[in-house]
């Protein structure tokens, strides 16, 4: 893979990030080498989906809360690509990042899982590129060492909320909860607080918008939606990668919340052909 000589060596994306203080020096710089459901179901959930899955991921501590796997579209249009994660305060998520020629940012929502996690992170190894992670922090607090190597990989991680509520639902104080433990225990593994946040189901709102700038972070929703929680078979992710590939984009998929090896499956066949294809895969620099 080609190095962009702007760029920081992957391993320390994050120290140079919690050396900026908060600040998010975006303009378009880009790192081009190297998200307890509701019982009832979200709006916008598909029929007939299969509920969350219920206990304790494999090989770890029982949790109080489950972590569950189910997305929204995002409910909010496209805003403009700004340099601060501070006020004054956006309105809209971000569905794209800018382009510099034909760059993509895969992200993965509600991990890490020892499960599925590990082998995502061994392919985008083998390919040498970044992605960004939004990680539910229940999830973060039984698997440290995965937070570990996703920052020593040179990847970003994000906020998602500690249990994956539905933000519009919750108390501004419980909002403020479910981020601030997230980006506490991140900070305490890695060494940084996550600059970026994502909320569950892409439902934001106004105390959303407020309490994550108020923490450093920009929001970040997503252009291609490969709804691969739904399980939709590893070449219909594909396809919908690869239909939705365009300069610019930010690619949802999961890492954790179910079964997520169709997911795991998918990104070992459409991340070559992306590279084949002249993309380069991207992360913010911040």
């Amino acid at each position: 893979m080609k190095k962009d000589e702007l760029l920081v060596p992957r391993r320390s994306v994050l120290r140079v990030a919690a050396a900026l203080s908060g600040a998010a020096v975006l303009g378009g710089l880009l790192a081009t080498e190297r998200t307890g459901m509701p019982e009832r179901a979200a709006p916008g959930s598909r029929p007939g989906a299969a509920p969350p899955a219920r206990g304790p991921q494999a090989g770890a501590p029982a949790r109080p809360r489950p972590a569950s796997a189910y997305r929204l579209q995002p409910m909010t249009a496209q805003a403009p690509f700004t340099r601060r994660a501070l006020p004054p305060v956006r309105t809209r998520p971000l569905l794209e990042l800018p382009a510099e020629g034909r760059t993509m940012v895969l992200t993965f929502d509600d991990g890490p899982d020892p499960r599925y996690t590990p082998d995502i992170l061994a392919t985008l190894r083998a390919h040498d590129v970044p992605a960004m992670f939004f990680v539910c922090g229940e999830m973060a607090q039984y698997h440290p060492g995965l937070l570990r190597e996703m920052a020593d990989d040179g990847h970003l991680i994000g906020n998602h909320t500690w249990s994956h509520p539905l933000v519009p639902g919750l108390a501004p104080s419980e909002i403020r909860s479910q981020l601030g433990r997230t980006s506490d225990i991140v900070e305490k593994t890695v060494g940084a607080p996550p600059r970026w946040y994502r909320a569950p189901y892409g439902a934001w709102n106004k105390h959303s918008f407020e309490i994550g700038a108020a923490l450093g972070m920009e929001p970040l929703a997503w252009t291609v939606d490969t709804l691969d929680w739904t399980e939709p078979g590893t070449g219909t992710i594909v396809r919908r990668v690869m239909d939705g590939a365009a300069p610019g984009v930010v690619v949802l998929s999961h890492d954790a919340g179910g079964n997520r090896s169709q997911s795991v499956a998918a990104l070992r066949r459409y991340l070559p052909r992306l590279l084949a294809d002249g993309y380069r895969i991207t992360v913010p620099r911040i």
